[in-house]
């Protein structure tokens, strides 16, 4: 796919010399493939590789994304976890003040 990003852009830019409007052209073109080319081609790698792991994610979620959402979770409470562990006192508050 980028061989033929790369040849189109050099087209372009050949066309380029008679109009700039094709120089426009292929930076937009280079544009969007490092935008979304890149992208999609390593998470459909990472996602072919999840799969092939054997976890599946319902509910219509990507694996990448329950990935990146459990990372976060996970981060969130060993943060709360150490939070109460070095405060103590104020994290028995925050949980009376819950109730």
């Amino acid at each position: 796919m980028g061989t033929i990003v790369i040849s189109g852009t050099v087209v372009l830019v050949v066309f380029g010399f008679g109009n700039h409007v094709w120089w426009l052209a292929a930076v937009a073109v280079l544009f969007l493939y490092v935008q979304y080319g890149r992208d999609s081609s390593s998470s459909t790698s990472s996602t072919s590789s999840s799969s092939a792991g054997g976890s599946s994610s319902g509910g219509g979620a990507t694996p990448s994304s329950y990935r990146a959402y459990r990372d976060r979770r996970d981060k969130q409470a060993k943060w709360e976890r150490r939070y109460q562990r070095e405060r103590p006192l104020e994290s028995r508050r925050q949980a009376r003040e819950k109730k």
